[in-house]
């Protein structure tokens, strides 16, 4: 009995040094940990490019659809998904707003996972005016804010925590010309604010990437 008892142990033991030493697929492997030198310097503000290490998003206060105030610590210990938008969009935002609609489905139950979304507008985008398109859209109550505030406020995290915007277009925002307006980027962060992503919210195939992606964070 002692002998199989061994027997048994010891082929557990090479199955399991197997598994832990066989190559790892794509998906398996962790996600790199995004900094300013490793995104595009055009997106990047010029007192942060070259810097290789360290970078985490800003502390932030902003109002959500609820007129409820949202800040870092509401996040905090959370993987949560950026964008940018603004509600009376009639091009790529209506898209993009669908394609977040199946990241909330996928984690609807999961408390450690947010989405926060960021009007470019908010002039427009009122608290009320935001409440309203939440409804219409079927956006969760406490598991996807819409955010206004202070427009200096959003464009400043844009450009120096998200990297969504160059800086040069930041004087353009508001005229629904600029290029910033229109941004596709779905913006992935863990439980320690930093970057770890950036995937096309209008592409279904990207956003099931990210999906994807949101799992391996939860599981670090």
């Amino acid at each position: 009995m002692r002998y199989l008892f061994l027997l048994v142990f010891f082929i557990f033991m090479v199955l399991l040094g197997t598994y832990i030493l066989r190559p790892k697929s794509k998906d398996e492997l962790p996600l790199k940990v995004l900094n300013p030198n490793d995104i595009n310097p055009e997106l990047v503000d010029s007192l942060l490019q070259g810097v290789g290490h360290g970078h985490k998003i800003q502390e932030f206060s902003l109002i959500n659809q609820y007129g409820e105030k949202i800040t870092q610590k509401t996040v905090q210990g959370k993987v949560y998904v950026v964008d940018y938008f603004f509600t009376t969009c009639g091009s790529i935002c209506p898209i993009m707003t669908g394609q977040m609609k199946r990241v909330q489905a996928a984690y609807l139950s999961n408390d450690d996972f947010l989405i926060l979304s960021h009007t470019v507008w908010p002039e427009v985008d009122t608290v009320e005016q935001m409440l309203r398109y939440a409804k219409e859209k079927a956006v969760v109550k406490g598991k996807w804010h819409l955010l206004t505030g202070n427009k200096e406020h959003l464009y400043d995290l844009a450009r120096k925590s998200y990297f969504v915007l160059k800086p040069a277009e930041a004087e353009d925002v508001g005229d629904g010309n600029s290029d910033f307006i229109h941004t596709n980027n779905f913006v992935l962060v863990d439980k320690q604010r930093r970057i770890r992503g950036y995937y096309d919210g209008t592409d279904s195939t990207e956003v099931s990437k990210l999906i994807k992606d949101i799992d391996l964070l939860l599981r670090e």
